[in-house]
C-alpha cells in the first residue's frame, strides 16, 4: 500500500513530463516497467489531479520517442555492433543480452513489419523490437505506425484500469500483480486476433 501510494506521490509532482521521461526510458535500453509507470497516472486522474487523455498522449509519446531512438541507433550502428553492446557489462546490467537481442530479431524476422505492433504489447520484446527493425532498415514510417498503434493500445489498457480502479486503490494493493497479468493477457490476444485478422486480409487481396 505504502508503495503504491509514493508512486502515486511521485508522479503527482513530476506530472505529465515524468510519464513521458519514464516511458521513453522503458521503450528504450532501459527497462522501466510501463505497469509502474502508466496505472498511477490512472489514478490521479481518477481522483481530479491529472487528466486521463493527456496521461496516455503522455505514456504514447514517450513509448513513441524512446522506440525512435533505438530505432536509428540501430539504423547507425548496423546489426553487428548492436549485438557487441549487448555483451557488455553496462547492457548486462540493463538486463539487455546478445540472447534477448536474437530474441526479439526472431520474432522481428518471423511475423514482419507487424510484430513491431504485436512487440508493443509483449513483455521483453517491448524495449528491445526497435533494435531488430532499425539495422534491418524497415521501412520508417510503417515502424512508426505500428509503433503508435501498439504502445496506445497498451498505454490505454494500463491507463483507463488505473483510472477505473483509482477510486479502490486497497483494491490495486491487493490485487496489483493479478491484474496487470490479466491485462498483459488480454493486449496478447488482441494484438494476436489483430495479426490474424491482416494476415486473413492480405490473402483475400
Amino acid at each position: 500500500m505504502n508503495f503504491i501510494n509514493n508512486l502515486i506521490n511521485i508522479f503527482g509532482h513530476f506530472g505529465y513530463w515524468g510519464i513521458v521521461f519514464l516511458m521513453t526510458l522503458e521503450s528504450s535500453i532501459v527497462p522501466v516497467p510501463s505497469e509502474l509507470v502508466i496505472p498511477p497516472g490512472g489514478i490521479l486522474a481518477a481522483r481530479g489531479e491529472m487528466n486521463l487523455l493527456l496521461v496516455i498522449i503522455a505514456g504514447v509519446a514517450g513509448s513513441l520517442l524512446g522506440a525512435i531512438i533505438c530505432y536509428w541507433l540501430a539504423w547507425f550502428l548496423g546489426r553487428a555492433f548492436i549485438y557487441l553492446l549487448a555483451d557488455n557489462k553496462f547492457a548486462k546490467f540493463l538486463r539487455i543480452t546478445p540472447a534477448k537481442v536474437e530474441q526479439a530479431e526472431k520474432f522481428f524476422l518471423k511475423y514482419g513489419a507487424i510484430s513491431i505492433f504485436i512487440g508493443r504489447l509483449l513483455p521483453v520484446v517491448r524495449h528491445l523490437i526497435s533494435l531488430p527493425a532499425g539495422f534491418s532498415k524497415m521501412n520508417f514510417g510503417k515502424f512508426v505506425l505500428y509503433t503508435f498503434l501498439g504502445s496506445a493500445i497498451w498505454v490505454s489498457v494500463l491507463a483507463i484500469g488505473g483510472y477505473y480502479l483509482g477510486v479502490k486503490i486497497e483494491v490495486l494493493a491487493k490485487n496489483f500483480k493479478t491484474i496487470v497479468e490479466a491485462l498483459i493477457i488480454v493486449t496478447i490476444f488482441a494484438g494476436i486476433f489483430y495479426w490474424f485478422y491482416k494476415r486473413r486480409r492480405a490473402r483475400k487481396n
